[in-house]
């Protein structure tokens, strides 16, 4: 759907290149966009201005468009890597019976 004021495409959340960016707390997101490309990034800025429009989400964006293009490259992560905030799912205690009394 073009954006009223630009008149121009903004990205749907299954278009972007962050799978998880829904999901993704504002401050694990300055090490993630690491991964992203100028196009890639830009996407990603155009959905958050068109959603949340987070002001902190929004200065972390932009602030990595204004790095150095020439010697700004992606970092050598995943996107798709699985977040730090997410610890790997643990399996569940097992259960005892209870002790049994002295007789």
């Amino acid at each position: 759907m073009p954006d009223e004021k630009t008149g121009t495409h903004q990205p749907g959340h299954h278009s972007l290149p962050l799978p998880d960016y829904d999901h993704l707390p504002p401050g694990s997101l300055q090490h993630r966009v690491r991964t992203l490309d100028e196009p890639g990034l830009r996407k990603v800025l155009a959905y958050e201005e068109a959603h949340g429009n987070r002001l902190p989400v929004v200065e972390v964006l932009r602030a990595r468009l204004q790095e150095p293009r020439g010697d700004a490259q992606p970092s050598g992560g995943s996107p798709l890597a699985p977040a730090p905030e997410r610890a790997p799912p643990t399996p569940a205690p097992r259960c005892r019976p209870p002790p049994r009394a002295p007789r």
